[in-house]
This record gives structure tokens, C-alpha cells and sequence, in this order.
């Protein structure tokens, strides 16, 4: 064997090839096994299989699998037509979404079983599939096989001619596939991505406006899909039938094409019909049947290979793009001119060399990667189309700002529909990249996976807290589709598209519902004297409407639980309820007024931020309230509340009431107490609005609260009163109304629940509040004051009290805004609107993401800029408005990928500030490293795969 000449020259091959196998590796140009693996099944399903590459390493496997059996298992086949059936059916069957339509299945017999529907699906199915979608795919699927195995049963099986079946059928498909061209290149705002489509609508500043304008092209989109859907795989399937190929039986060949061939027309309707078009011309042009092309080849072969040339031209040319656009990225550069220039010249005359790698890596389909992204080209190893490992949308860098992705997605997703049904992004195919922009928010979509009406998408979210690299490109974004997209009415019809040179084309605009966000500096209006005056006034108001609303809301809660006869013998209260025992405070709390707490509230917003003495305050929020038994009035025994569990409790204990906040007595000695005589509702329904026990506390002095009950609205409660619903299923409503407004114990237990909780909110001093204090407050940071530890343990008044708070300042920029309120039922309705379609409160708050992804109409927060010293009101709107998208060239997005993953893990070069992540308005590298999975890019979010139905 050592004398075989074959043997000896594979051995010096081998020999020359491992020394340069270190040199490879370095250059990133072997793959890792796992990738060259799943790239080689990829490959084989898209062009021997007729497949299309998957969202998941699981799905790929599972199809190459299945496949690949379906193409052995046709060879067997003995008669020609259970072939040709077996091929269509299968063909049809595997180019649809099946675990999703099983999956969809199972969901809704097992939720028919149970008698509930789930609200959402995982793996992002946003829409479950009808009866309706089964019962087309089952009436396709029988017609498919009706048509194959009636033609193939009688058709002729001549020498094709220009006056066959097959070529008058291939006519037809000519003529198809002119008509969806155009179809398709007037439904995008540049045909070719150069000259400016005529139809388009030149500007459209609202969603309505905008759909008007677009109504032709919708229609015409209907049509399209028709023609794709149902037209053109019906066309093709009769050319396939037709051919006499398929009488060799037992024929690896036509087992392998034929498959594929039957496949591709459902697969990928678009490219399956240039294949068979290109192949119908090429057979009625060359009629010479000893050509090699007419005589080795059979009709299933010559598509497989016009496929395979079909994806590489498009690869070389997108390629080509790319290069010339990194030369022109190169010397465009200001900075960097000097040192790129030689680059530059090197490349012009080396263009020969250029173009080997260029055609190297199309025939490998491999990334072509810049180094560095300079002009200096290398062949990346070959990959997936998903360009990197693990599972698509399990990882992303998650932040506050995500959630403002995660609320839009359902909305883009079904408007992606819309549009990929139309054909307004142009040839989907897998590996496709489209960039969206709204304000400050840029979305990447990336296609995973294609099918008979359906597609799979990655959908990614950029970063909001923009850099200087990451705004100088989007600012760049904006232009280009400016340009596109916001046209004057008399500009030009066909203009040419002035950024042809760059990555991006803008394609369509797509109405999503998603937050605008606004923000406004407030200087005039929370720093005006005037308005922080009558904000004061307001807060009192604001607080007896939450308070009612809030005990009116608890009571229906409560009737609905339990019903009591008698009910109003039981509505004793003692103001203040009884306390178990007097509490000693430690020498820390009886700092009760001293100066440095005053200093540390200081209105210096431009210091730290004051801070309240934690300790202390959350363990009283976490502890327990003891039970309160009251006393039944008439009876004579009671539960006693102190030191003894049971017996009779004497009057004087009855009415004792422990005075927080003043420094511990010794227990030997007996202090005298202030008495609260005991007070009855004097209306039987008053107990509807009772306050919570709890609630009601003399941690006060009585003179501060006799001077602030001065305060308290009379009429303004009486209002309310009337409004509320909960009396609207008594008899005599308007009467039980009146009763209650006359009961001045229920009154007098609002008037000081409001009061102290008004206390808590200003402090010691009755003053007009400054811009800080009412920010700190906002902010959840109240000042010291002697109801403090009291409200800070009821967590619920805590809250009501804070959201009062917060909805006075609205209505105070409200007011300053669009004028003052005129009446109290104006007040009532705004404070109506605050409670149903707006979330006031911060940013940081989780109730704040619950508010968004419940979709709040409106969302409010008050903020402060350090830097230019104002303060500033953000408002986020939830409305339909347009998100601009366009394509990404994707041979330019995954040579910088294989750039940013051959950087960082070969060349180990991880500076935060290197060249390649630097913002270039062509290339778009700095947006493109961020959208690269994790950890090498930095996405905030990811979603999971979504699968759009095209139905």
C-alpha cells in the first residue's frame, strides 16, 4: 500500500494541510464542530431537501430526520403515481408549521375539556389556529393530490415541445411570476432600492391618514397572496406532474430532486417559481436534446441546481455590497483616512485575490469577515443562519427599559402580518434582517424560518440610554428614512434613493400600538407660588375623594362576603381605638422636633437625597396589628385589651387612649390620660364608609388638629357623598345620602384620618411646600413629623395617602396647563380619569412595568435634572402610531458578526473603545454589535421565536 501513487499524494496533501491547520484556527476560519455540523444540515435541507433552515437546533434535526426519510422512503415507491402522490402530500404537509398546528390542537381540546381558554400561548403564538385554517389545509392538501394524480394518470409523456401540456403550463408560470414581481416591487417605498415608488404615499403623519392612503396597495396585496398561496403552487405542481422524469422509478436522482421540487412549491412559493421558470425557458430556448443540461440531467436535478445558483448569486452580490461599502466606509472616514488609505489601494489592486475569497466564501455560504472591519477580507468558518449557538431569545441584557419592548411586540407582530402578507419587505427569506425605529427605540427583527403561510421571526431591542457611538447612527437611521418615508407633497414621483450606498433600504411603515413618550420641564409651574398654594387646598380634596372611594369600594367587597342584620347596633368606634398597652419609645424616637432631623429635610434638591431612618420604619411596616375587640354597646361583660385576656372592663379603661409620641412615663406612676368619649353613627348606613379601625389614632395634639379640621371641605365631602355608587341599589338613595352627610361622627373620623395623613405629608410647618419637598414626597420620602411612624404602619393608608399626593401634582400641571377647574363635578370626572386611565407615580416602580404591560392609556412621573437644574414631567401615551422599517443588507450584518465573534474570541481584544464597535453611519457597526447575542452584543430584549401566520 506504500507504493500506491494515490495514497502518497493524499499523504503530502495532508502533510502541507496540518501545518496550516493552527494558522486556519487563528484566522477563524475552522469551524467548531457543532457549527460545521449544524451549517452541513442546514445546507442540505434547504437545497437536497427542499426544507428551510429552523428556529431551533431541535426543529433542524427533527425535519433533516424526517426529510431525509420521506426522500429514502420515495425510492422504494414501486408505481409512479403513488410517487408522485406521496412526494405532494409529504411536500405539503412538512412545509407547514406542524408542532405549532398539533401544539394549537392539543391546547384547544384540552381547554374545551377544562371549559377555559387560555389567554396566551407560550413559544410567543399569539394566535391559535381556527377550524377554519385546518379545514383550508385539509381542502389544499386534497386538491394537491387530486390534481397530481389526475394528471400524472393521463397526462402524455411526450418530448416536451412549445405546443406540450408542461410548456403551455410553463407559459403560465411566466407569465405568474412577471405579475408577482411587480406586485411585489409597488408595495415597498423603493422598487430595486433605488428609485422612489410612484404608488407610495409620500408622507403620512397619522396612523389613519396613512391607511387611507395605503388602501390601494392592501388590495393589491390581497391579490398577491392569492396568487402565491394558491395559484402559483397549483401552476407548479401541474409542471412537476407533467413531467416525464418521473416515469424512472427507483432513481436516486429523481427521488432527491423531485422531493425537493414537490416541497419547494409550498416551502418557498417565490423562489420555487423563479426556479421553475428559469428552467422551463432554458428547456423551450435549447431544444437540443444532446446537451448534457437535456441529456444527464432530469427536470427535479436541473431545479436543485438553478436553486443552488439562484442562492449563491444572490449571496455573491450581497457580498460584493459589502465590500464596497467597507471601502467606502474606509475612506470616507475622516479620522482615520490616513491609515486606511493604503487599505484602500491595496484592495483596488489585489481586486482579483478580493474576489476569490468573495466567491470562496459564497460557495462555503460563509460570513466574509472584515478584520477589525477594515478593508482587510478573510473567509469566516461556515455557521448556522442564526449565527449563534444556544436557543434563540433565551438571553438578552435586561433592564428597566425593556419592558417598553416586551408591551410592543404582540401589536409589531401582528402588524409584521399585515405587512409580510402584502410583500412590502420584499423576498422573505431565512437570515433576513429588518431594522425598526420609533423615537428612541430600535427594533431588529431577524426571520428564522419560512413556510406555507407562516414565517418565524426573532424580534431584538436596542438599548434607550443612547451613547454618542449609538446616536450618531441613529441619527443616521433617521435620515434615511426620512427620506423615504416623509416626503414633501410636490417632491419628485420617481426620485432616486439618496442613500443607496448604505446597509439599510427603507422598506415599509408599519402601525404598531405603543407608547410615545413625552417629556416637558414644569419651571413655571411647580416652582409658582401661586400654584403650590392652591396645591395644598387640592390635596385635601384629593384625599377625601381616595379615602371615600376607597371605603366605598371595601364596603361592597365586604356585603358581598357577609351579611349582618343589625348591623349598625355594632358601629361603636372609639376615637382612638383601644390600644393594648402604652408604648415606651427608646431615646431615639423622642428626638421628636430637634434641629437635625428639620436640617436633614432641607430643601436642597441639589445635595443627597434626605433619607428617612430605615430601621425603625420597616420593621413597624412588617409588624402585625394586634386584634382590636370592640364593645358591643348594652352589654355588660367585654373582651378586656391589655394586660388580662377576659373580664369585665371598667369604664375608666374603656376610655383611656394612649398618647403617642411623648416621652415613656415610669409605670409606677399613673399619668392622667385624655378621655374620647365613646361616639355611635347616628345613621344605620353610615358603616358602608367607616374608616378602618386602625386608621383612626390621636398621635396627634388635640390643638394641631382642631387648627388644620379648619381645613377640611364640608361641602366637597357632601359631593363626593352623592356621587358615590355604592348607594345606587338602595331604595331611597338620595335619602341615605342625606343621612349620612348629617352624621357628624362618620365626618369627624374623615376629618381626622385626612388631617393626619396631611400632617404626615408637610411636616411640623403649615407652609407653602417648595419644588423639593413636593419631589421628595412624590418620591416616597416623607418628612419627619409626629404621624409619621404611625401612617408608615398601616402600609395601606401609606399608599392611599402617596397617591393622593401624586394625583394633586397632576392635577396642578393640569390645571396650569389647560385651565382651572371650574366646579367640583369637572374635579370629580379629572380625578375619575386619573383613577381608570392614568398611572402616576416613578419610573423605578414595579407598578410602573405593571402599568405598561397592562396598558395604561396614560403614565405620569415626575423627575429631576441635575444638569440643567429644572424639573421635568415625563408622559407616556399608548396610541397606534407608524414604526419605520427597512432591510438590512445580511451579508453586511453576518460578516461583522463574524468579525465581533473572531475579535473578541480569537484575538482576545475586548477594549470597550476599539475601532470595530465605533459608530459608522454606513455600516451601522455599533447597532449591529449590539444586536448580536449575548454575551458578545448587548440586546435588552429578545424575544422568543414568534411564528406569524401569512393565512
Amino acid at each position: 500500500m506504500v507504493n500506491i501513487p494515490v495514497l502518497e499524494q493524499m499523504n503530502q496533501i495532508l502533510h502541507i494541510l496540518f501545518i496550516f491547520l493552527p494558522f486556519l484556527w487563528a484566522l477563524g476560519t475552522l469551524p467548531p464542530p457543532d457549527a460545521l455540523f449544524l451549517w452541513a444540515m442546514e445546507q442540505v435541507l434547504e437545497f437536497g431537501l427542499g426544507g428551510s433552515s429552523m428556529s431551533t437546533h431541535l426543529r433542524l434535526l427533527i425535519m433533516f430526520i424526517i426529510s431525509t426519510g420521506t426522500a429514502v422512503t420515495s425510492y422504494f415507491i414501486p408505481s409512479t403515481v403513488g410517487v408522485v402522490l406521496f412526494m405532494t402530500g409529504l411536500g405539503f404537509l412538512l412545509s407547514l408549521n406542524l408542532s405549532e398546528m398539533v401544539f394549537g390542537l392539543k391546547h384547544s381540546v384540552t381547554g374545551h375539556r377544562v371549559g377555559t381558554k387560555s389567554k396566551a400561548l407560550p413559544n410567543g403564538l399569539e394566535k391559535q389556529f381556527t377550524w377554519k385554517e385546518y379545514l383550508f389545509y385539509s381542502i389544499v392538501l386534497v386538491l394537491a393530490l387530486l390534481e397530481t394524480g389526475l394528471l400524472h394518470h393521463f397526462a402524455d409523456f411526450s418530448q416536451i415541445s412549445k405546443n406540450s401540456p408542461q410548456a403551455i403550463v410553463g407559459y403560465i408560470l411566466m407569465i405568474l411570476f412577471i405579475i408577482l414581481w411587480i406586485l411585489k416591487e409597488i408595495q415597498s417605498v423603493y422598487i430595486f432600492g433605488m428609485f422612489r415608488n410612484p404608488i407610495y404615499p409620500k408622507h403620512a403623519q397619522t396612523v389613519t391618514l396613512f391607511l387611507e392612503k395605503q388602501t390601494k396597495l392592501m388590495k393589491i396585496g390581497v391579490v398577491r397572496r392569492i396568487l402565491i398561496n394558491l395559484v402559483s403552487p397549483f401552476a407548479m405542481i401541474a409542471f412537476l406532474s407533467l413531467d416525464s422524469s418521473l416515469q424512472g422509478l427507483h432513481s436516486v436522482s429523481v427521488s432527491i430532486g423531485f422531493t425537493r421540487a414537490f416541497r419547494m412549491v409550498w416551502q418557498n412559493t417565490e423562489n420555487a417559481l423563479l426556479e421553475t421558470v428559469i428552467v422551463s425557458a432554458v428547456h423551450l430556448l435549447i431544444s437540443n436534446t444532446d446537451i448534457w443540461w437535456n441529456r444527464n440531467l432530469d427536470t427535479g436535478i436541473r431545479l436543485l441546481l438553478v436553486g443552488i445558483m439562484r442562492d449563491r448569486l444572490i449571496q455573491f452580490i450581497s457580498k460584493l455590497q459589502f465590500v464596497v461599502t467597507v471601502l467606502l466606509a474606509s475612506w470616507t472616514e475622516k479620522k482615520r483616512r490616513k491609515s486606511t488609505t493604503t487599505l484602500c489601494v491595496l484592495n483596488i489592486v489585489f481586486s482579483p485575490f478580493v474576489l476569490v475569497f468573495i466567491v470562496f466564501s459564497t460557495l462555503l455560504s460563509s460570513p466574509l469577515l472584515p478584520l477589525f472591519t477594515l478593508p482587510l477580507f478573510l473567509v469566516g468558518f461556515p455557521r448556522p443562519i442564526q449565527s449563534w449557538p444556544g436557543v434563540v431569545g433565551t438571553t438578552a441584557c435586561v433592564c428597566a427599559d425593556t419592558v417598553y419592548y416586551y408591551q410592543m411586540v404582540p401589536s409589531l407582530n401582528t402588524a409584521l402580518q399585515s405587512a409580510v402578507a402584502a410583500g412590502s419587505l420584499g423576498l422573505l427569506l431565512p437570515g433576513s434582517h429588518y431594522l425598526g425605529r420609533f423615537q428612541d427605540r430600535l427594533i431588529w427583527i431577524m426571520i428564522l424560518e419560512c413556510g406555507y403561510t407562516y414565517c418565524c421571526i426573532n424580534i431584538k431591542g436596542l438599548e434607550l440610554q443612547e451613547t454618542s457611538c449609538h446616536t450618531a447612527e441613529a441619527r443616521r437611521v433617521d435620515e434615511v428614512f426620512e427620506g423615504a418615508f416623509e416626503q414633501e407633497e410636490y417632491a419628485r414621483a420617481c426620485s432616486i434613493n439618496e442613500h443607496f450606498g448604505n446597509v439599510l433600504t427603507p422598506c415599509t411603515v408599519l402601525p404598531v400600538k405603543l407608547y410615545s413618550d413625552a417629556r416637558n420641564v414644569l419651571s413655571g409651574i411647580i416652582d409658582s407660588h401661586d400654584n403650590l398654594k392652591e396645591f395644598k387646598g387640592d390635596l385635601v380634596k384629593v384625599l377625601v375623594w381616595i379615602l371615600l372611594q376607597y371605603c366605598s369600594r371595601r364596603s361592597n367587597m365586604q356585603e358581598n362576603v357577609h351579611k349582618t342584620e343589625n348591623k349598625w347596633k355594632a358601629s361603636l368606634i372609639i376615637l382612638p381605638p383601644l390600644n393594648t398597652s402604652p408604648q415606651t419609645e427608646s431615646p431615639e424616637d423622642t428626638d421628636s422636633l430637634n434641629s437635625e432631623n428639620l436640617d436633614d429635610w432641607s430643601d436642597d434638591v441639589f445635595g443627597e437625597e434626605p433619607t428617612i431612618k430605615k430601621g425603625k420604619e420597616e420593621k413597624d411596616q412588617l409588624k402585625v396589628l394586634p386584634g382590636i375587640n370592640l364593645p358591643i354597646p348594652g352589654s355588660v361583660e367585654s373582651q378586656r385589651v391589655g394586660k388580662h385576656s377576659t373580664g369585665t372592663v371598667t369604664e375608666n379603661s374603656l376610655y383611656q387612649a394612649v398618647a403617642l409620641g411623648y416621652p415613656a412615663t415610669d409605670k409606677g406612676k399613673q399619668e392622667a390620660m385624655a378621655y374620647i368619649p365613646l361616639m355611635e353613627f347616628s345613621c344605620s348606613h353610615s358603616h358602608l364608609l367607616s374608616l378602618p379601625e386602625e386608621w383612626i389614632s390621636n398621635c396627634l395634639p388635640n390643638s394641631k388638629v382642631k387648627e388644620m379640621s379648619s381645613l377640611f371641605p364640608e361641602d366637597w365631602y357632601h359631593f363626593v357623598l352623592r356621587q358615590l355608587e355604592c348607594f345606587h341599589s338602595e331604595e331611597n338613595a338620595s335619602n341615605v345620602v342625606e343621612e349620612i352627610a348629617k352624621d357628624r361622627v362618620l365626618k369627624d373620623f374623615y376629618v381626622h384620618a385626612v388631617m393626619t395623613c396631611y400632617f404626615s405629608l408637610f411636616g411640623v410647618d403649615n407652609m407653602i411646600p417648595s419644588p423639593g419637598h413636593i419631589l421628595r414626597v412624590y418620591s416616597g420620602i416623607f418628612p419627619w413629623s409626629l404621624a409619621l411612624d404611625w401612617l408608615t404602619e398601616k402600609p395601606e393608608l401609606f399608599q392611599l395617602a402617596l397617591k393622593a399626593f401624586r394625583y394633586t401634582l397632576k392635577l396642578m400641571i393640569d390645571k396650569a396647563s389647560l385651565g382651572p377647574i371650574e366646579d367640583f363635578k369637572e374635579l370629580t370626572n379629572c380625578l375619575e380619569e386619573y383613577e381608570s386611565d392614568w398611572y402616576i407615580g416613578l419610573v423605578s416602580d414595579e407598578k410602573w412595568k405593571e402599568a405598561i404591560l397592562q396598558e395604561k392609556p396614560y403614565l405620569f412621573s415626575l423627575g429631576y435634572d441635575p444638569n440643567m437644574g429644572v424639573y421635568t414631567g415625563r408622559v407616556l401615551t399608548l396610541q397606534e402610531l407608524l414604526i419605520q422599517v427597512g432591510k438590512l443588507n445580511a451579508e453586511a450584518v453576518r460578516g461583522q458578526w463574524a468579525n465581533l465573534s473572531w475579535e473578541l474570541l480569537y484575538a482576545t481584544n475586548d477594549d470597550e473603545e476599539r475601532y470595530s464597535i465605533q459608530a459608522h453611519p454606513l455600516l451601522l457597526r455599533n447597532l449591529t454589535v449590539q444586536a448580536a447575542d449575548p454575551p458578545l452584543g448587548y440586546p435588552i430584549y429578545s424575544s422568543k421565536p414568534l411564528h406569524i401566520h401569512l393565512f
